[in-house]
Formats: structure tokens, sequence, C-alpha cells
């Protein structure tokens, strides 16, 4: 990843954002209600929690066929996906609870997920949320060499296909977390002093990550060994299936809310300037979709609502359905694009086109 500073513009001559802030600090004042999650997430938590752990209680106490502890994998897989969208994610973003230990616990459970805090703080709430779309600063639109999601990157040969092969690779997301994902980044993270608030202790992050990873394997590895009576093969298949589950939930949800047509991926002039303001910057790189799908809503911890998140990362997912009426209404009062597909096949069909778009080899001046 580049190293080089960039800056957003500070002119907004408009006073979108201070006019958007305004309007958002006025609905939950007139409305008395907290920006943090409510009974309705710790009761959305509780029930992510149980898709995800109870499957495992059940394969670790009750016989049954071996189909039926390949499809509890699956449903832990969905569940895994559901924790750390709803619980982990808010939590990390300090908006799951106004109380600063409860967030830290529950952000924690990224930990049975088989991530790191402070790793993905420094990814996600400072790379991600800073420089979306940004090549070369924000992680996740780099793929690697194999998939190509940036007009700015590197074009290869491979991409013509990468339409019909991506999907197989996001799967993969989770499991490199665990194996090998955790260890690149920090080392990484250390070495370029990143942080999210004050620089932690390098030698009290490497025995988290480590002391971590051990229990995790422990917990979704060695306990299985132990305790089931089928082949070594069996139970790491049960794994794989489980993060595969869960990985492909997490990378399609991403890829609908960034790397679609309707979104931007700018790239700073060559003193490092870009050309809109942060919160500006958002409402071009970022997308909605199925905004009124209750259940992708309530699923997905609101990242259906990717618009209102962005610019407002530490208010609940809870709130994106009431306010996102007042962004859009600003953004459209000051001739802002505000990027939403109304459905999720509408969404999912213009990402591959996206890929397919992005595969085809550039022409050059």
């Amino acid at each position: 990843m580049s190293n080089k500073t960039i800056s957003f513009s500070r002119d907004d001559k408009a006073n979108f954002f201070r006019t958007l802030n305004k309007r958002i600090n006025s609905y939950f004042k007139d409305n008395h209600i907290a920006r943090t999650g409510n009974w309705k997430l710790y009761t959305k938590a509780i029930i992510m929690f149980s898709i995800f752990l109870v499957p495992l209680v059940l394969i670790l106490t009750v016989s049954m066929p071996q189909w039926a502890l390949l499809l509890l994998t699956i449903v832990i897989g969905i569940g895994m996906a559901g924790v750390g969208m709803n619980v982990m994610h808010d939590s990390n973003h300090e908006s799951f609870s106004s109380k600063k230990w409860v967030n830290k616990i529950m952000g924690s459970s990224i930990y049975i997920l088989a991530g790191n805090v402070y790793n993905w703080k420094v990814q996600h709430n400072v790379l991600h949320h800073t420089f979306t779309n940004i090549q070369g600063h924000d992680e996740d639109i780099d793929a690697g060499r194999i998939i190509r999601f940036s007009k700015h990157a590197k074009w290869l040969p491979v991409h013509k296909f990468q339409k019909y092969y991506s999907i197989f690779l996001y799967g993969l997301l989770t499991i490199n977390w665990a194996i090998t994902t955790d260890f690149k980044q920090m080392r990484r993270y250390l070495k370029r002093k990143l942080s999210y608030g004050k620089f932690p202790n390098p030698t009290t992050e490497w025995t988290v990550l480590i002391i971590t990873k051990i229990i995790y394997y422990l917990l979704w590895i060695v306990l299985p060994l132990v305790v089931l009576d089928i082949a070594w093969w069996k139970v790491f298949i049960g794994f794989f299936v489980m993060h595969y589950t869960a990985g492909m939930i997490l990378s399609v949800v991403f890829q609908l809310a960034h790397v679609v047509p309707a979104t931007e991926m700018p790239i700073p002039d060559k003193e490092g300037h870009l050309e809109h303001t942060w919160a500006i910057h958002q409402l071009y790189t970022t997308a909605n979709f199925a905004p009124t799908n209750k259940f992708i809503s309530w699923y997905t911890g609101g990242l259906n609502h990717q618009v209102e998140h962005h610019i407002f990362p530490h208010i609940s997912h809870i709130h994106y359905g009431k306010i996102a009426k007042i962004v859009k209404e600003t953004a459209k009062e000051f001739n802002l694009p505000y990027n939403e597909y109304k459905t999720f096949s509408k969404a999912i069909k213009e990402h591959f086109n996206q890929l397919k778009t992005l595969g085809v080899e550039p022409t050059y001046a």
C-alpha cells in the first residue's frame, strides 16, 4: 500500500456537511433518542450469537448424521457473518453502546470470528473509512493481483475472466484472516505506526494476536477433533465450509457498496490533494442497496445503508433507515450524488458488470 500523504479539500462553500450534521443532530434531539444501540440491537445480538454458537454446541454434544453436521457448519457461517456485521462492527465503531466497556467487550467478539481488533480498526476505521475507494490507500479494494477492483490497479490478462471466477474467491475472506492476513497486517501496520487512537505497544499487540489465535484454533479445530468421533479431515472440511459461508456473505455485502458502476474511484493529484471534502467524497464512492428490504437491513446490520454508515460511522446501524431520508434529501438539495440500487439483485448484477468492465484491457494514450 502507498505511504503517500493525501488530503481532502477543505472548501465546502455550500456547507453540505455542516447542514447535514445539524439536521441529523436535530433528529436525535427532537426524538429524544441516543445515537447508539438500544434493546432492538441487543436482542438481535443475542439472536446472532445463538445462530453462531448453538450449532457448535449441538455438533459437540448431539449424535447426528454427517450431512446434518455439514448443514450446521453452514448455519454457523451465517451466524458468524451476522455477529460480524451486527455486533462486532457497531462495537468497534463505538456505536453498539454508550458505555465504552460494553463496546470493548462486544468488539472483542472478532477474536472468535478469526480476526483481530487492532488490525480491523486500522484497516476498516482508519484506511477504508478515511480513504474510501482510493487505490493504494483503501485496502478493501486491494485483492492482490487476482482481482482488479479499481481502474487504477494494474491490469493482467487473467482479469478478462474475473467476472466468472471472482465469486469463488470471495468465500476465502475470513479463512485468510485465520491463517495469514492478521500476521501480515500487524507487521505492516505496526511498522507504519498506524492506529485508531493512541498507538499501542507492539509487544502487547503481538502477544494478544498469538494468544487469541491459539484460543481460536483450540475452540474451532482442536475441540471438535477431541470430542467428535470422525476423521480429522472431516473436521477441517467443516471448518472450511463455515468460513467459506461467512466469507462469501461478508465479501458480497462489501462489494455491492463500493465496487459498482455508480461509485467512483478517485485519485489525488500530484500534490496529494483530492477534489472533494471527506463527507462529499463518501457520497461519490459509496452506494446503498436494497434500502427498503427489511430482512437485508436486519441481517446485514444496516450495511445496505452504506452511504449513511460512511458519513456517520459512530451512529448505530439501527438508525440508518430513519436518517436515510435526511441524508438523501440533503444530498439532492446540494446537487450531490446519492447512489443506491433499489434491489439486491440489481446491485449484484451491476457489481458483476463492473468486474466485466474492469476486466477489459485498458487502452493507453
